[in-house]
């Protein structure tokens, strides 16, 4: 079965969500901060299984920027500087789809690492002194 492929893709500024309709019908409102945590890039996702990184402070996140990548995808330019990553059309279905578990899988991440979604709470987090 083919990918849909999208009909409409808006970004919403104010909302920091991502409308994208797709030619089946279906149509999702991606909030800018689950696109920039769960990123196709390595530098997120890793190499492999169990290399995945955490993003922390993503809370305000905004798109200041998209561009098409050939036929089947899109490229994000993040206000935190993150510009890698190509998600491809089945990648912004599935996480259409997948949307609500995905959330809940990111905040018990957060939870579990003591770490906050606030950039400023995160830079702090970042900073603190590693155990030894």
């Amino acid at each position: 079965m083919a990918t849909p492929t999208p009909t409409d893709i808006q970004l919403h500024q104010v909302s920091r969500k991502l409308e994208i309709a797709f030619s089946d019908g279906a149509r999702f409102e991606l909030p800018f901060e689950l696109l920039r945590v769960y990123s196709p890039s390595a530098e997120v996702r890793g190499h492999g299984p169990g290399q995945e990184v955490l993003q922390v402070g993503k809370g305000e996140v905004l798109i200041n920027a998209a561009e098409p990548v050939g036929l089947y995808g899109i490229n994000f330019f993040f206000s935190d500087g993150h510009n890698t990553g190509i998600y491809s059309w089945e990648y912004l279905y599935e996480l259409g789809v997948s949307q609500a578990a995905l959330w809940d899988e990111y905040l018990k991440r957060m939870k579990a690492a003591g770490a906050s979604r606030d950039p400023g709470i995160a830079k702090m987090f970042e900073q603190r002194p590693k155990a030894k």
